[in-house]
């Protein structure tokens, strides 16, 4: 399962991601990755949480991005949880359209039973229309 948190910058979506990832821990025996832009929240985050700066890997488009998302699933039958914050940034999506991306990221999800928390800079009635009932 795909979940999206949205809200314009500045509205909390990072501190309401971190808040689920805390959550989430009480409840799962398999491994998280949070995907950031940077390791700034790296003391927010419980030490069970495998956190990735992005920002450190050659990654220069959005395919490259559903790729390097793919090759982390495939390193850890135990993955559970993925939360990719600031994801227009990290997956190269700053001002276009984020059909395509969400709906590879649904199907990977589904493929390989992993749930995926995004947070997503971007109005409510800027989100496409078949991702609406995914926002958190």
């Amino acid at each position: 399962m795909v979940q999206l948190i949205v809200g314009v910058k500045g509205e909390g979506k990072t501190k309401k991601m971190l808040e689920h990832v805390h959550n989430i821990l009480a409840s799962t025996d398999g491994n998280v990755v949070y995907l950031d832009k940077s390791t700034q929240n790296m003391h927010e985050l419980d030490n069970r949480v495998r956190l990735i700066n992005v920002t450190e890997y050659p990654i220069q488009n959005t395919d490259q991005f559903i790729g390097f998302v793919c090759g982390i699933c495939s390193q850890d039958y135990d993955l559970q949880e993925i939360y990719l914050d600031g994801f227009l940034k990290i997956a190269k999506l700053e001002g276009q359209d984020i059909s395509s991306t969400l709906s590879q990221l649904n199907q990977i999800s589904e493929q390989f039973h992993v749930n995926m928390v995004l947070s997503v800079s971007m109005a409510k009635d800027q989100i496409p229309e078949f991702a609406k009932g995914q926002i958190i």
